[in-house]
């Protein structure tokens, strides 16, 4: 079945989605996404990724900042669409929106709903220790991540998954997913799913501040609070008054020690092994004031006194 499509997203995850759509049956009458931004050290004004592959593909780009202006409104129920799909878009779609295309709209969502709900469900899975997460496509109503699940694919979380390796994975099974649903998709919204609000969880959004480790914790708290925050915002602590950013650790015992939390216990090329409220924690791949990540073996060949035994890593700000 061949329908005509209104697209709205804005980051690369959405993106991958939308190029699946360019390369399918369907008609993409207009494409959705947020406005510019500045980026870079320059700050100069960035399309999104989604812009730029809707505009290399020659599809009309609409970049309103809101969705509650009705002249807005209007524009996008004259565009004759059979269903909106919404990826990661980032604006709020007002009731009049979600009624205009004749089958509603659709949500490509990066959790196995109703857990984790919200803005950041990648991370707050890792973040919380769940074993698996994966994509949820539902009919969008007027609530936040509440509407009847249409279909879903799980993935696997592991030791090693990080915020961005897991964002890769989920995308590549979303956008087989989303054209496997729109090829019958009045099936799949005849066989959809209620959520159990019961069971919801919400994934509020990532804070920098969140991103300071507390020694105090537990040693698997702080692994999972170094992989869920990497590539955004990156795990960082403070020592003899330098910011050091953690971009790879793991635990690395459970043993407890007399040591004080924060304090580093050796440094060598396996790491720098740093006790914990329980626990020991190794960081691997770290990054100093001005410089790239590296491994710790390169840190240490100029920096060896910065992370002596001994040295202890500064107590979060306001703990």
């Amino acid at each position: 079945m061949s329908l005509k499509l209104i697209f709205a997203g804005t980051p690369a995850f959405s993106a991958l989605h939308l190029e699946a759509l360019i390369d399918s049956e369907h008609q993409l009458l207009s494409v959705y996404t947020q406005p510019d931004r500045p980026a870079g050290r320059g700050k100069k004004l960035q399309a999104s990724p989604v812009k730029q592959m809707a505009l290399a593909a020659g599809i009309p780009v609409c970049q309103p900042a809101t969705l509650r202006d009705a002249q807005e409104q209007a524009h996008l129920a004259g565009l004759g669409a059979d269903a909106m799909i919404v990826v990661a878009y980032g604006l709020i779609l007002p009731a009049p929106v979600l009624r205009a295309p004749k089958l509603g709209c659709l949500n490509v969502h990066a959790s196995l709903l109703p857990r984790w709900r919200g803005a950041a469900p990648i991370q707050r899975a890792i973040e919380a220790g769940d074993s698996e997460t994966g994509i949820t496509i539902m009919q969008m109503d007027e609530g936040l991540d509440t509407g009847d699940m249409l279909a879903t694919v799980r993935c696997a979380i592991d030791a090693q998954t990080t915020a961005a390796s897991l964002h890769d994975r989920l995308a590549q099974l979303g956008a087989p997913l989303l054209r496997e649903v729109l090829a019958d998709l009045t099936t799949y919204q005849a066989g959809a799913t209620q959520q159990d609000d019961s069971q919801a969880s919400y994934a509020s959004k990532i804070l920098k501040s969140e991103a300071e480790l507390d020694w105090t914790l537990p040693a698997s708290e702080l692994d999972r609070a170094v992989r869920a925050f990497n590539p955004f915002p990156i795990c960082f602590t403070h020592l003899k008054g330098q910011r050091i950013k953690l971009w790879q650790a793991q635990v690395a015992g459970t043993a407890p020690l007399p040591e004080p939390p924060g304090t580093i216990l050796r440094a060598n090329r396996e790491g720098i092994l740093v006790n914990c409220g329980q626990g020991q924690l190794a960081i691997q791949q770290l990054q100093l004031p001005g410089a790239k990540p590296l491994g710790a073996e390169q840190v240490l060949n100029g920096n060896a006194g910065l992370f002596a035994a001994g040295s202890c890593f500064s107590p979060k700000a306001g703990s």
